[in-house]
């Protein structure tokens, strides 16, 4: 017998037989968009902010404000939950204005991924699964914006960055678009914020 298969179209409640429909997952999922903002010419340096705890982080990226109070000083991509029913391209361009004050740069390339995984404790039932937009863009200046709930915005060298300064798992992220974080041999110094507004991670990052 052919193993059943299970669609990704999805209802809440009961599912009716035979109609190729599914139960959202027992640990639910998460649809979610990122930002990856290089220089111009520098291909393995990438935007990079220090939430600021008391920004409005619950409306411009679904993190409640205790959740943002224990990040500490991690690094954290511009990034956000989708809205309901939001395009992936409507939320990286909602990204851009409400985390970097400015308008989105024509996007480079957009990728899409998908993830599931059984969060900590969880031996049984349907995993975790995440849908990943990710949006690559070419910002105009050198300089990194300004705006937004930050501390600090600075573009860091991945080279220099380790993978554990990296908030909510988003090495990760940079790796599904090739990106490696943390290839600076043993001993050296980490990454510090060489540009930006100034200002003073693993767990998933949903």
């Amino acid at each position: 017998m052919p193993e059943e298969r299970r669609f990704a179209r999805l209802r809440r409640g009961s599912v009716p037989e035979g109609e190729g429909v599914s139960v959202v997952p027992d640990e639910g999922m998460c649809l979610s968009a990122f930002l990856v903002v290089r220089p111009p010419g520098r291909e393995r340096t990438v935007l990079f902010g220090r939430p600021n705890p008391a920004g409005p982080w619950a409306r411009v990226g679904a993190l409640d404000p205790g959740r943002v109070a224990r990040f500490g000083d991690g690094w954290m991509l511009p990034s956000s939950h989708l809205l309901l029913f939001e395009s992936p391209q409507d939320a990286a361009r909602r990204i851009a204005r409400e985390q970097l004050g400015a308008e989105l740069p024509a996007p480079e390339r957009s990728s899409a991924h998908s993830e599931a995984y059984r969060r900590s404790g969880e031996t049984s039932g349907d995993p975790h699964w995440d849908l990943h937009f990710v949006t690559e863009v070419r910002w105009p200046t050198s300089d990194p914006p300004t705006g937004g709930p930050w501390t600090a915005l600075s573009f860091l060298d991945l080279d220099r960055l380790r993978p554990e300064e990296v908030l909510r798992g988003q090495a990760d992220v940079l790796g599904l678009v090739g990106l490696t974080v943390g290839t600076t041999p043993p001993g050296a110094a980490p990454a510090a914020a060489p540009s930006g507004s100034g200002g003073r991670g693993r767990t998933r990052r949903r």
